[in-house]
């Protein structure tokens, strides 16, 4: 029996992510942990996306382009992070996991573990409370000419009108178009973060 194009997408980067020699940042005291969630939808026309969300105007990194995410809890581990985060911040529940990145670590002292995720068909809805709006990018878009580009040092992913992405989240965004969309190894540790993300 033929597999949907999105069942075969997600065996694909299932299998590229498990061949992925990830990069992780060894638990240590002192270190302040997080997740996020690279999470692909499909829409109603069985495009497949992946959700970004804006942040609300007020709170910590206040009004920039992010992944669902968060920090962990006393005792959680990453994935079970990201996953709630991505329930609390979009309403998207019951995904499966395909893997992981590489640990990111943030100039401000966050090890951020991308968790690449599948969810089917369904809406996302903003928290109104820590979430200004929610974003579907096709993922196709990452793959477009243009993406990503380079100003001076700094990484910029731009992924539709009015939306360009730096690091930390254009970091992990470009690895997982490099590794799981194209399947090459892309490395992202040594990327600049611009100043005004270092809160």
């Amino acid at each position: 029996m033929l597999s949907s194009p999105m069942e075969a997408l997600r065996a694909q980067i299932t299998a590229r992510l498990a061949a992925f020699d990830r990069r992780e940042v060894p638990p240590a005291g002192g270190i302040r942990r997080a997740a996020v969630t690279v999470c692909v939808l499909e829409d109603a026309e069985s495009v497949p996306y992946t959700v970004l969300i804006k942040r609300a105007p007020r709170g910590r990194n206040a009004g920039q382009w992010a992944l669902p995410g968060g920090r962990l809890d006393d005792g959680e581990l990453p994935v079970e992070a990201a996953l709630r985060e991505l329930a609390e911040e979009t309403g998207v529940t019951g995904v499966d996991v395909a893997g992981l990145l590489d640990d990111f670590v943030t100039d401000s002292g966050f090890v951020i573990t991308p968790v690449v995720a599948f969810g089917g068909r369904q809406e996302p809805v903003a928290d109104p409370r820590e979430v200004a709006s929610v974003h579907a990018v096709p993922l196709e878009r990452f793959l477009a000419p243009g993406v990503p580009r380079w100003e001076g040092e700094q990484l910029q992913m731009p992924l539709g009108p009015s939306i360009v992405i730096h690091a930390p989240t254009g970091a992990i965004l470009w690895q997982f178009a490099e590794v799981a969309l194209r399947g090459r190894e892309q490395r992202v540790f040594d990327v600049p973060q611009p100043h005004w993300t270092r809160t």
